[in-house]
């Protein structure tokens, strides 16, 4: 069984969220679920109160956090398989620049996020109400991290939501799931847990200067502000910690090339591009992303589909032509290159590989392609 901290261990980015250091966890499983505390819901009908009968899987995500996006599908796909079962599903934003953020973020994700996204109350905590009683009650400081609440509102399983099984859902909606197994492995996990967590505290605690100008980059990134949001991003790269610059450089150089995008400073973001290419030239997510930003950014006034075209096929190499996501970026390039059927054969070849949260939006794509046209708002 993974240990407790494995299992909410993606990335932090920049969060420098500082939690209490109690000897033991305030929320275990085991433990009645924390009441929902959320001052909107930015998607779904809202919920005041856990119903019986019902199991609910609250899940702490950010538009920040890349492991987050990439549990977005999964979610989903749990939603849709399971909705009519008795689960709910709730995305809880946790720990973003600001709110406004996330509204335009779910308008962009469509299909593949599709259950119910609610925002923290902060009007009395800045760190937010469910933050407080969940997060921070639980000892939990990274994210995704997910809370599987069964049937009589007892907290039933805590991880993160790529490793929820199937199978523990389906016995939590069945009523057959060991609630004092599950919480006397989750206890025992903890005993090991002190040393892991005062490491996890002192890597905030030396990410906090970082994070301030980082979180100064992403309002200005939102505000369109690119002189300000260039100047605060330097900062921030001087003050990461020696030990953390190569974990960070690639989120952070990666903002740089939005923003040199923005600035319309299209030399210097191209030069970006390929000189990050050439370092992260095994990572087909780090190429497509690059090629994916230059041809989906309507405020660029002559994209460079030379370059696109490039960073496409070497993401789509590596991926062995296998990556659904991949293939719609290399559609994309081919079709506004003016290469219409070529692009059409791709995207087709995209839907037959994605999940079926993926597809709806890429089907669409497709659909547009046939009419010789980009998809509305993509």
């Amino acid at each position: 069984m993974k240990k407790v901290w494995k299992r909410c261990a993606a990335l932090l980015v920049l969060i420098g969220l500082v939690m209490s250091a109690a000897a033991d966890p305030a929320l275990k499983v085991g433990d009645l679920a924390p009441k929902l505390q959320n001052r909107i819901w930015l998607q779904g009908d809202p919920i005041k109160e856990f119903e019986s009968g019902k199991a609910y899987l609250v899940e702490f995500w950010a538009t920040w956090c890349p492991p987050c996006r990439t549990a977005i599908p999964h979610l989903n796909e749990i939603y849709v398989k399971y909705k009519d079962k008795g689960l709910v599903v709730i995305g809880q934003d946790f720990g973003e620049t600001g709110d406004a953020l996330v509204e335009p973020f779910l308008k962009t994700m469509g299909d593949k996020m599709t259950y119910r996204v609610g925002l923290d109350e902060r009007t009395a905590n800045r760190k937010g109400k469910m933050v407080e009683t969940w997060m921070t009650a639980a000892r939990l400081i990274s994210i995704p991290c997910a809370f599987l609440v069964d049937t009589k509102g007892v907290v039933a399983w805590i991880g993160d939501p790529m490793e929820l099984k199937e199978s523990t859902i389906e016995q939590v909606l069945a009523g057959t799931f060991d609630i004092q197994k599950a919480a006397a492995d989750y206890e025992k996990d903890f005993r090991n847990y002190d040393s892991v967590f005062k490491k996890q505290q002192s890597w905030i605690k030396d990410m906090e200067p970082a994070k301030a100008k980082a979180d100064a980059m992403s309002r200005a990134i939102y505000e369109k502000n690119w002189a300000e949001a260039l100047t605060n991003l330097d900062a921030a790269e001087k003050l990461l910690p020696a030990d953390r610059r190569d974990a960070m450089m690639l989120n952070l150089e990666s903002k740089r090339f939005t923003i040199l995008l923005g600035k319309k400073d299209y030399p210097s973001a191209y030069q970006l591009a390929t000189k990050l290419a050439d370092e992260h030239k095994d990572s087909p997510g780090t190429l497509n992303y690059l090629a994916w930003q230059i041809v989906s950014d309507k405020t660029i006034e002559k994209p460079n589909l030379e370059l696109a075209e490039s960073l496409a096929n070497r993401a789509n190499a590596v991926a062995k032509g296998q990556t659904a996501e991949i293939l719609d970026t290399l559609a994309r390039v081919l079709f506004l290159k003016g290469q219409k059927e070529e692009a059409i054969k791709l995207q087709a070849k995209a839907v037959g590989l994605a999940d079926p949260a993926e597809s709806a939006a890429l089907i669409k794509t497709l659909d547009s392609y046939k009419k010789g046209q980009l998809p509305a708002g993509n």
